[in-house]
């Protein structure tokens, strides 16, 4: 008996399937691989700059938070020195000059301004403080008067951590400043906005004692 593929549902004139077309596969394949190429090359630039712009965010946050210790230090040593101006001039009644530049500084640093400003006035403010205990020296009455022994500890002791803060805000200082300095982040930190932070150093001869003569 013959057999008829039309009897199994196969037309034998059916031409086989075709699966897509390979040239326009092709042609999507090419352009995923553009596509892809032009993203590499804009988003590599995208993402170092993110990088460097959070990076740079997170150095001016760390300087923010130093400058907010040395702040909170030199805000005691501000509160501090009325009371031991007070009790110095109840025996150094002569000493008006100092008391007159402490008055000013002090002045000064109440008006605010800017970190540059500020630290200005304070350094001051240290050199003035630095005299008026120089000259303290010479009264041996004040130098044992007991309020004034316990004020120059506190004061002595809110020196000594607030030259750890101005270390620590220098330090952080300097790495935020040599890197918007460094190419190419230094393009990018102009354009941002990023600009360098003071550095809190010591008045020049601030640390050395000043002589006193009574002549």
């Amino acid at each position: 008996m013959a057999c008829r593929f039309g009897d199994y549902g196969i037309d034998e004139e059916e031409e086989p399937i075709i699966s897509g077309n390979k040239g326009e596969q092709n042609m999507k394949k090419t352009w995923i691989v553009v596509v892809a190429i032009i993203l590499l090359i804009v988003g590599l630039p995208i993402m170092a700059t993110a990088n460097s712009y959070n990076k740079l965010v997170v150095m001016d946050e760390t300087i923010d938070a130093d400058w907010k210790q040395v702040e909170n230090l030199m805000q005691r040593r501000y509160d501090l020195i009325p009371n031991l101006v007070e009790v110095a001039k109840g025996y150094a009644v002569h000493e008006k000059e100092i008391f007159t530049e402490i008055a000013n500084a002090r002045a000064r640093i109440g008006q605010g301004g800017s970190r540059e400003e500020i630290i200005g006035a304070n350094q001051e403010l240290t050199g003035a403080l630095s005299r008026l205990l120089v000259i303290a020296e010479n009264y041996p009455a004040l130098q044992a008067n007991e309020q004034f022994i316990r004020l120059q500890d506190e004061l002595a002791g809110t020196e000594n951590r607030l030259a750890v803060a101005r270390q620590d805000y220098n330090s952080s200082v300097q790495k935020y400043n040599q890197t918007i300095r460094r190419f190419p982040t230094n393009i990018m930190a102009g354009f941002l906005g990023f600009e360098q932070e003071p550095y809190f150093e010591m008045e020049q001869g601030a640390s050395k004692a000043p002589s006193v003569n009574f002549d």
